[in-house]
């Protein structure tokens, strides 16, 4: 059965010197999902230090006090690969506190069965396992940080979650709804000069009327009233957009549950000035109006 003991969700993070630096440790067995522990707290906004030797704890907090900005929530991963590592940190835990931060430790924790499987699906050695089993590696790490499991304020058991469960379960204990939203950017772009390559969704308005041809419109761009009114109404436009509004809310909350932050939607037309800015702009508008985070982008805009 999957566990988490948390100290209890109003605890707050860097008090009382550093009230408004948040500190996550986090450590645990190696194969336990520490990897996709760090990518879940990237996720929700921290600055993650991967294999940080625990020796460097208290420099890095004091860094990211002086950085400030994204800095001040960061997140240190402990491995025991680190040739600094050893087993006192507990002791550097300590440390740190007496020095006035509040750091909060994540333990990741799984079954041996579970462990084993793991490395072996990755025909992978375990990193303390020497000329010995599987078992024995494990059997050495747990030996190492039992008390650090002991003290943690956070331990998570992975033997029964996946990927998705495990990001999931970390964004509910340090991320708030906002981070966890999908977050929907509609670009403009002219096909002459290449589809956008990070597009999730290509939209192809080019079977409007193309503003281009007509004269009064020709030099003014489809962010200005006069384009946009011309291109949106124009016959199938406006069931153009209300279909493609209704596939990515619809979509929307499976991404979100798959871990997807960021989507993509790029509107095409011939040069990227007046039908696939316009589309742009009101597809925006329709998707925040159905409670999406949703900003216009015109890449080629100026470019003729």
């Amino acid at each position: 059965m999957s566990e988490v003991r948390t100290t209890g969700p109003d605890q707050t993070f860097g008090e009382p010197a550093e009230a408004d630096t948040s500190l996550v440790v986090v450590t645990g067995l190696s194969g336990g999902g520490r990897s996709t522990v760090a990518r879940a707290l990237e996720n929700v906004g921290f600055y993650v230090v991967d294999n940080l030797p625990q020796a460097l704890l208290l420099d890095m907090a004091e860094l990211a006090v002086k950085a400030g900005g994204a800095a001040r929530r960061t997140a240190m991963v402990l491995d025991v690969r680190s040739r600094a590592f050893s087993t006192d940190l507990v002791g550097a835990i300590e440390e740190l506190r007496e020095r006035g931060y509040a750091p909060r430790v994540v333990f990741v924790d799984a079954d041996d069965e579970v462990l084993i499987r793991r490395f072996e699906s990755v025909r992978r050695s375990h990193p303390l396992q020497g000329e010995g089993r599987l078992a024995d590696g494990i059997a050495v790490e747990r030996g190492l940080l039992e008390e650090a499991r002991d003290q943690a304020d956070v331990i998570i058991d992975t033997s029964h979650l996946n990927v998705n469960q495990l990001r999931r379960r970390v964004e509910e204990l340090f991320g708030g709804e906002e981070t966890r939203r999908l977050r929907v950017t509609v670009i403009s772009f002219g096909f002459k000069y290449g589809v956008p390559p990070d597009a999730d969704f290509v939209v192809d308005a080019r079977f409007l009327p193309n503003p281009y041809w007509v004269p009064e419109l020709r030099e003014h761009t489809g962010r200005e009233e006069a384009v946009s009114s011309y291109v949106l109404g124009q016959e199938g436009a406006d069931a153009f957009v209300s279909a493609y509004a209704n596939l990515v809310t619809a979509t929307t909350p499976g991404f979100e549950r798959e871990g997807k932050r960021y989507l993509t939607v790029a509107v095409g037309c011939t040069g990227g000035k007046h039908r696939s800015v316009a589309i742009s702009e009101e597809l925006a508008a329709r998707l925040r109006r159905s409670g999406l985070t949703a900003n216009p982008q015109h890449r080629d805009l100026g470019r003729e």
